[in-house]
Parts: C-alpha cells; sequence; structure tokens
C-alpha cells in the first residue's frame, strides 16, 4: 500500500534517504537501447548536470549516485542547519533559480519599500521556500519533471516518464550510510556496465576518485567525507574517504568475481569498524533496497515515533 511521504521522510529520525526513480515506459533514460537500436546516452549528462545544479541550490547535499540505462539512484543528506543559516535574499535567491517569483517578492529583490503587511507576507512566503530548499520531495520533483520534459521532447510524445513516486528509504545509521553509498555506486559495476568504480560514468565514486587524482579532496557538489565521528567533526560523511574507497572496490570485486561464500584478501579496515563481518556485509549489501527503512533494529525502534509507525518493518541489518 502506498504510504504519505512524512511517514518516508522526517528529519526528526534522519538526515539520509536513498532515492531511486525509474522510467515507465519502455524507453530508456539514458544507455542504448536495443530494440530501437538508438542511443539515449546523453541523457546521462542531463540528469548529472541538473542534480549537481539542484544540490547547488537546495539545502540537500549528495552523498552518492548513479545513473543508469532506465532508472538513477541518489543518496541525499537534508542540510536542516544550513538552511537555518541562509539569509532572506539567499533564500530568494536560491528558490528563484529554478522558478518565477511574484511580484512581491521580485520588488523585495530590487530593495523597494514594502509597506508592513507587505513585509509580512513577504516573509511568510520566504520562510515556506526555507523549508521547500530541505523538501526531498520538492528536490526530486525540481529533478524529474526537467529530465521527463526534455526526454518526451526528444522523443516527440507526451505522457508519463517516471514510473509513479520516487522511492526512498530512509537510512538509519552509520551502516545502513555505508551500504546504501556502497549499493549505489557499485551499481554499473553490478549491472556488467563497467568493471571498477573508477570507470563507471556517471557515478560519485567516479567523480570522487578523478577529484584525487586532480589532487581535490572533494569534487564540487559532491557531500565530503569528514572522516570518522568527533567531538569537533566538520560538516560531512562520517567516514574517511580512502576507508570508503577501499571498501567500495573491495565490494566490486566480490561481487565481480562471485566470492561470496568463499571470500580471501584482507577485509577493508571500515568493516570492522562499523561492526561487520565480511559476509554479512555483503548480504546487507546485496538487499539495501529491501524495504522503506534500513538500519539495526535498535536504531529502527529509536525512530518509529519519529516516523509515525508502531511496527518494525524495512531491511534490518544484523552484524556484529
Amino acid at each position: 500500500m502506498t504510504k504519505a511521504r512524512f511517514s518516508l521522510i522526517s528529519i526528526d529520525a534522519t538526515p539520509y534517504y536513498h532515492c531511486v526513480s525509474r522510467c515507465v515506459r519502455r524507453s530508456f533514460l539514458c544507455g542504448y537501447d536495443s530494440d530501437s537500436q538508438q542511443s539515449y546516452e546523453h541523457r546521462r549528462g542531463w540528469i548529472e548536470k541538473r542534480l549537481l545544479a539542484l544540490a547547488d541550490a537546495f539545502c540537500i547535499d549528495v552523498c552518492a549516485y548513479a545513473i543508469m540505462s532506465n532508472h538513477y539512484h541518489v543518496v541525499l543528506h537534508i542540510n536542516v542547519d544550513r538552511a537555518k543559516s541562509l539569509s532572506e535574499r539567499d533564500v530568494v535567491e536560491r528558490w528563484l533559480a529554478f522558478h518565477r517569483g511574484p511580484a512581491l517578492v521580485q520588488r523585495f529583490l530590487q530593495g523597494d519599500t514594502l509597506s508592513e503587511a507587505e513585509a509580512q507576507r513577504c516573509s511568510e512566503i520566504i520562510e515556506e521556500w526555507r523549508e521547500r530548499l530541505t523538501s526531498i520531495s520538492w528536490f526530486m520533483r525540481l529533478l524529474n519533471q526537467h529530465i521527463a520534459a526534455e526526454a518526451n521532447k526528444e522523443d516527440k510524445c507526451t505522457g508519463h516518464f517516471w514510473e509513479g513516486r520516487f522511492k526512498s528509504q530512509a537510512l538509519l545509521d552509520e551502516k545502513a550510510l555505508a551500504t546504501a553509498m556502497a549499493y549505489v555506486d557499485l551499481n554499473p559495476v553490478r549491472a556488467a556496465m563497467a568493471d571498477t568504480p573508477e570507470t563507471s560514468d556517471h557515478t560519485s565514486v567516479k567523480a570522487r576518485i578523478e577529484s584525487l587524482k586532480n589532487e581535490d579532496i572533494t569534487p564540487p557538489h559532491l557531500f565530503p567525507f569528514a572522516g570518522y565521528p568527533r567531538e569537533s567533526m566538520s560538516e560531512g560523511l562520517p567516514f574517511r574517504l580512502m576507508d570508503y574507497l577501499e571498501l567500495v572496490d573491495w565490494t566490486g570485486r566480490q561481487c565481480r568475481e562471485g566470492k561470496r561464500g568463499h571470500i580471501g584478501g584482507r577485509e577493508p579496515d571500515l568493516l570492522k569498524r562499523l561492526g561487520f563481518a565480511s559476509a554479512e556485509w555483503l548480504e546487507a549489501y546485496a538487499r539495501v533496497e529491501k524495504g522503506s527503512l534500513v538500519g539495526t533494529e535498535l536504531s529502527m525502534r529509536a525512530v518509529l515515533g519519529s516516523l509515525g509507525r508502531k511496527r518494525l518493518c524495512g531491511y534490518r541489518i544484523v552484524c556484529n
């Protein structure tokens, strides 16, 4: 049964979410359609460009993404503190990067003198926009509507392009976050579209690796890795970048070489820190897309009230 979005996305439960959108018809989002013998590879650039442009305007960080032939994955972080710190002018400029604002707000931007009633109404509109800048629903709407319009225009047709609403999963703890990010970054490897993470076009892991080669720690528009949680921790993902890349590379090798039953070689340090045995990690990695909540049982129980739920549901991660 379809669930209300408020029961799937709540900042009180977690700021991290894994979202997926799929095409509804046989036409491809990207890639090569063997039936029509037509390439849609250029559409990968469309969605990557739009995704990162929205991340610039919204107070929503992109942690990981992968653009596939008929769907895409993205792991997002809601940055409420950043939204609260924005001035009213900042909020307006970010929102109007993708919308046409009412005349009242345009007058505010131009520095016109507003009456007390006009100023109050203008502030109400801006506060509503501030809240929307942290809304994954608005973020995904502006991403999907734009891509659907461009694809329909190119295909010379009308109608639905996406398979209904996007699917979202709440990532309730570090284990769920690491698992979902690796799952997303390794999508092309798992689908035999690429041999390694560094050759996986239109993925966040390739963007991060290329930035390292250029001596940049974090690519523009992607949420940085801040290291392991500590009191003075800067804003970012709670892992070390090199540890995460080692884990992704190791996981890709196990899946590509069919080693799930017998795993050789040195296990990544991040696995040990997260409390995973290798077999438990690969099981979680393979099943992470099951359910609308992902996390340990303890994490799930802690957020039931925030999501308006009474029973445990979703994919429960089991580890040491």
